[in-house]
């Protein structure tokens, strides 16, 4: 069941111990606090809250390119909009908790994203592969006819693809080839240039 939350507004404190762990995940509550002044006991509570809430997700990423291990050197991105009729809710349901496309998305796709086009559902994915060739077979002989199985063999109004030759950018803050060194952000890079979220007034000094 899809559940909509109010909006949150983060005190100073969160937006603090946000960016500690922006910029390394692994810190500690104790390196936290000596870091933004904040008492040791606040930090792990006020993390543990943020945690809880959903409001922190850590991840771990491997870089499988031709520049990292070299398993995938073919990646696309692709939009697919489905027929009108076709909900979010359906969409879920019936694929996002499918064993079969839970398999396929942890081989191929690297992010996907649920949105809208032309007043139509539209799923967004971006699929890695370890050739052109290879990415277009587990497209075309895959995915797409699974989804056809799923949610009707007419469910596909529309396919746009564009190939992809470089991350630049990752949740806001990461760029690999510029900020990121053993993991994690740059010692040395600005606090200015970390996003914890978008303030309605300029944080005071």
């Amino acid at each position: 069941m899809l559940q909509i939350k109010e909006p949150r507004n983060l005190d100073e404190s969160e937006k603090k111990i946000i960016r500690e762990l922006i910029k390394n995940p692994r810190i500690s509550d104790n390196q936290i606090s000596k870091n933004t002044k904040v008492p040791v006991m606040s930090v792990n509570r006020k993390r543990k809250q943020l945690e809880k809430e959903g409001l922190l997700r850590y991840y771990a990423a491997v870089d499988n390119s031709e520049s990292g291990t070299g398993a995938f050197k073919s990646k696309q991105l692709y939009i697919i909009k489905f027929k009108i009729g076709i909900t979010r809710k359906e969409y879920i349901d019936k694929l996002e908790k499918d064993k079969k496309f839970l398999g396929f998305n942890a081989s191929y796709i690297s992010s996907s994203f649920i949105g809208e086009r032309e007043g139509h559902l539209a799923l967004v994915l971006i699929l890695n592969a370890e050739s052109d060739s290879s990415l277009v077979d587990e497209f075309s002989a895959n995915l797409i006819p699974h989804l056809k199985s799923k949610l009707g063999e007419d469910c596909v109004q529309e396919i746009v693809t564009m190939k992809i030759t470089n991350v630049m950018r990752v949740h806001h803050n990461y760029l690999p080839s510029l900020n990121m060194e053993n993991g994690v952000i740059k010692k040395d890079w600005p606090d200015e240039y970390i996003f914890v979220n978008k303030s309605l007034e300029p944080e005071k000094e």
